[in-house]
């Protein structure tokens, strides 16, 4: 039988071959291992034998759900080392996708995992509510002027009065004015507090050991001082306790105004240092007539796509009127620039071509969490259409049973 022809270097194309290639260069019997390296390649190139793999090393293994996954698998188990090597390779992807993290800005990064997390299927702890007319009037996106104590906002047939009240400090006993709830903060407590009432089905609200998982869950570190998270949180949650609002309605021959404060009894004074324990009782009381509307007024929400935006009450205001409109569509309806001005520039003492480059910029924030939506601005306006209303990922609400 003829031998086979010597090898030539580039007859070794393996890298690992290549690099014992390397490491013989130079040495005496670099002809010999030549000649072994050239069988060995035409040995897996005829599927004789296959390329050996790197050695496992469960070091790089470091999340707990993937040491989990590969507990218990024994040495020479070939289809164990299989699921390692998978647990490795998820280790990586996931380190670098950390990394990318790592080098974004918070707000940028915030869209970058709400993205992904709307990737999984939609689940009932997902599903939060609004009431209607908070969600398509609104409450003012900046700190109102020192001493304004009404803010009065409208919406098709929907109108929204908000009167600023006051508050006992339990440290002096004395009744302090708290002013008109704002921003993005007023508007994810109103979230909170209408979803704990519609879930437990009760207008009587227990917040004490929610309050600080709300604020991680919305991506926003826990921290006290002045400057902190709580104290932001605690200075809303005291504006919306002790304010007054008027919800007009109408429907076209009749109209109906309630009078209300969505807040009734409020007994929490939140601390401002997070580790520091509560000494009083943590309980909120929604006023029953907002309670009643709310029940058949609540707007169905996808709590994750709320993490994106929380730190803009201008594009929590957009996405929220997006969840109220698109799934009342039959067909596009396109929306005017003077239109949207009214709606989203109240707050906004600018020119008009100022304001669109204002809504253009929130817009893209918003296409970037919802790559499908179809509804498009335009040289006029804007355009819903009707099919986006499924890749907002809300299902209809859940009738509540009424309380006895």
């Amino acid at each position: 039988m003829k031998p086979p022809p010597a090898p030539s270097e580039t007859d070794i194309r393996d890298p690992d071959l290549r690099a014992e290639m390397e490491q013989a260069r130079g040495t005496p019997e670099f002809a010999d291992v030549l000649r072994y390296l050239g069988t060995k390649q035409r040995m897996r190139d005829s599927g004789q034998i296959q390329p050996s793999q790197p050695r496992l090393n469960l070091d790089q293994i470091r999340d707990p759900d993937l040491l989990k996954r590969v507990e218990g698998i024994k040495p020479g188990d070939r289809i164990g080392e299989h699921s390692i090597r998978a647990a490795i390779d998820e280790q990586a992807r996931r380190d670098q996708k950390a990394a990318y993290l790592a080098k974004l800005k918070p707000i940028a990064r915030r869209r970058e995992l709400v993205r992904d997390s709307l990737a999984e299927p939609f689940s009932d702890e997902n599903r939060y509510f609004v009431h209607s007319v908070l969600a398509t009037c609104g409450l003012p996106y900046k700190k109102p002027a020192e001493g304004q104590g009404e803010y009065l906002s409208e919406y098709g047939r929907s109108s929204l009065v908000v009167q600023a009240g006051y508050l006992k400090d339990p440290a002096s006993g004395r009744m302090i004015k708290q002013g008109l709830p704002y921003g993005p903060k007023a508007r994810l407590l109103m979230l909170h507090i209408c979803t704990m009432a519609l879930r437990q089905n009760t207008n009587e609200i227990e917040i004490a050991d929610s309050m600080s998982a709300f604020i991680r869950e919305l991506g926003f570190e826990v921290t006290g001082g002045a400057r902190g998270t709580i104290s932001q949180f605690k200075e809303q949650l005291h504006r919306l306790a002790a304010s007054r609002m008027q919800i007009g309605l109408w429907k076209g021959d009749t109209t109906t105004t309630i009078s209300t404060q969505p807040i009734e009894a409020f007994d929490v004074w939140l601390p401002t240092d997070p580790d520091q324990k509560m000494l009083w009782n943590t309980r909120l009381i929604m006023d029953e007539k907002f309670f009643r509307t709310l029940k058949v007024h609540a707007l169905p929400v996808d709590m994750r796509t709320m993490r994106a935006f929380a730190h803009s009450a201008k594009q929590i205001d957009m996405v929220l009127w997006l969840f109220a409109r698109l799934n009342q569509l039959e067909k596009p309806v396109p929306i005017s620039w003077a239109t949207l001005k009214t709606q989203f520039g109240r707050d906004i003492q600018s020119r008009d071509r100022k304001f669109r480059q204002s809504f253009s910029d929130d817009w893209k924030a918003i296409e970037e969490v919802f790559p499908k939506l179809r509804t498009r601005l335009t040289d006029n306006g804007i355009l819903l259409h009707p099919g986006d209303g499924d890749v907002l990922l809300v299902p209809a609400k859940r009738v509540l049973p009424a309380r006895k």
